[in-house]
């Protein structure tokens, strides 16, 4: 089974801010896999997740679906918004992740380990960086970088569907 978390903050608040793309990720995906959506698994045996958690404390509602369905590390796949990528990139790595990011950190904390899929969506769009990366993740996109990224959903979600059937 694979087991995919898209981490962000829960919220109508926080609905369209660049710190939660892994939402936006997960509800396509959601939407290319039959039955995922209702987390019953399909053929493939995969299933889709938001965090329920604020990104700073996300380690335990992974570790929690972790132990739950008792996956390994080979099988989990954290999809989270990245600022060392530039928006419209992304990079699946396993065990490799962003310089900072404190929703992963809560993650390696509550895993106690790094060895698991990070599925990397670049955010990062700022004209300079003169604004602290904290304040710029809870910004919404602009409908211009909308554009930009359902282009890359839509490259990720044919990249993870391809690799698991």
């Amino acid at each position: 089974m694979k087991l995919i978390v898209g981490l962000g903050n829960p919220g109508e608040k926080y609905k369209n801010n660049r710190h939660n793309v892994g939402y936006v990720v997960v509800d396509a995906l959601a939407s290319k896999i039959p039955n995922s959506k209702s987390q019953v698994p399909n053929k493939s045996q995969i299933k889709i997740f938001k965090s329920r958690e604020f990104m700073n404390e996300s380690g335990r509602f992974v570790k929690s679906l972790y132990i739950r369905h008792r996956i390994q590390n080979i099988n989990l796949y954290i999809i989270h918004d990245d600022l060392d990528i530039k928006l419209g990139e992304y990079k699946i790595q396993k065990g490799r992740g962003p310089k900072d990011h404190k929703g992963l950190l809560s993650v390696y904390e509550a895993l106690e380990t790094k060895d698991f899929w990070h599925v990397r969506v670049g955010v990062e769009n700022r004209p300079d960086r003169k604004m602290a990366g904290e304040d710029y993740v809870l910004q919404d996109f602009t409908a211009e970088e909308k554009l930009i990224l359902n282009k890359v959903i839509n490259e990720i979600c044919k990249k993870l569907t391809t690799s698991w059937v």
